[in-house]
């Protein structure tokens, strides 16, 4: 939560200009302390969809302690689900027409699996999303695309297509904080670790033709990057929501395809996620399936609790940082947008006076 200018202590006034939340009086006495309703759009595919839900709600949960906050978990008919998922949704789920009647504060769009969906090119695949993006953009203070969502955005709102890549972007890397005294980053560390796991990737050049305003990257490209404005859009290319044994079990999968003759080669460790400890314990396996033993199953009971998590810390600051800025700017009533005296091409006031403008997003 904010502080407070109750005075005209020049600290107040440094704080701001650092980046940190400082409101007037005059505003503060117009918020009440209420609920917030976050749109969750779960694109994710059966096998990921539950697990994604627990990755985003927790970490939405844990972002504030005094907001009631309502998460909205819904989808959209472009995945095909299996029994069990399609029940999970039916019973579970809320349709996006009824949350468009009712109102959002902000919304969240998961990525997707992209082995298994058309590719961005095929716009009528991708328009039920589109226009959920559409929609989002005229009626929330902010949507934040996690990965291939994030790519779907950057296609269709600024033209700029994701690139595949030749190896696969996969692992923990160390990134650093481009704009330190933005909002969404405040009082981070300036370093830190953020999980990957993708293909393709939206390079720099192409996230600042778009406009956007690059905070954090690493030395496999951005990882967080916002629309002009500093708010109205945020994209991850990364996967700061992953539990500690998410990319286990994708490298456990990956093996076991190497097992099966689905891969020829055995799968390369996730970059700097295994410790020192956890490649004794993986080599060790390894060399035993390559021997010819394919039949023992695979050591994540082992791994598992040699693991390092090196990223959830600065995912629940970034996470904060977002709600807490939402519920800052948004109205009361959640089919409004924007709480009165708030600019929509500038809701944080980053250009206040300038007269500088969001991006539009094209149709």
């Amino acid at each position: 939560m904010p502080l407070i200018k109750n005075s005209t202590l020049p600290t107040f006034d440094r704080l701001k200009g650092d980046g940190w939340l400082v409101l007037d009086p005059e505003r503060a006495s117009h918020q009440d302390i209420r609920e917030l309703h976050i749109g969750f759009l779960n694109l994710m595919p059966d096998a990921a969809l539950e697990a994604t839900e627990r990755q985003f709600f927790r970490l939405i949960g844990e972002s504030n302690s005094i907001a009631q906050i309502h998460v909205h978990p819904f989808t959209l008919p472009i995945i095909e689900r299996g029994e069990a998922a399609a029940k999970h949704i039916a019973e579970n789920y809320e349709s996006f027409e009824k949350l468009k009647e009712e109102g959002l504060d902000a919304l969240v769009v998961t990525g997707a699996n992209t082995a298994v969906t058309p590719p961005i090119s095929d716009q009528k695949f991708w328009q039920p999303m589109i226009d959920v993006l559409e929609w989002a953009k005229h009626n929330t203070t902010s949507t934040l695309c996690s990965c291939y969502a994030t790519h779907v955005a950057m296609t269709y709102n600024y033209g700029q297509k994701p690139q595949r890549q030749n190896d696969k972007i996969w692992g923990v890397y160390r990134h650093r904080v481009m704009e330190p005294s933005h909002p969404i980053v405040r009082g981070m560390n300036t370093v830190f670790d953020v999980p990957h796991s993708r293909f393709n990737d939206v390079s720099r050049v192409q996230f600042e033709k778009a406009g956007m305003r690059v905070l954090v990257e690493s030395k496999v490209g951005v990882h967080m990057a916002a629309s002009t404005d500093g708010f109205r859009l945020i994209c991850f290319q990364g996967h700061p929501e992953y539990d500690i044994f998410s990319l286990l079990k994708e490298y456990a999968r990956e093996v076991e395809n190497f097992k099966t003759g689905k891969r020829a080669d055995y799968p390369p460790f996730p970059a700097q996620y295994f410790n020192d400890d956890c490649v004794k314990v993986a080599e060790a396996y390894q060399k035993e399936v390559q021997a010819g033993n394919k039949t023992k199953a695979f050591p994540e009971k082992e791994i598992l609790p040699l693991l390092d998590n090196t990223w959830a810390d600065s995912a629940r600051s970034i996470m904060a940082n977002w709600v807490g800025l939402v519920y800052q700017v948004t109205n009361m009533d959640r089919k409004k947008q924007f709480m009165d005296g708030i600019d929509p091409n500038d809701p944080l006031g980053l250009y206040t006076g300038s007269g500088a403008e969001a991006v539009s997003l094209r149709a």
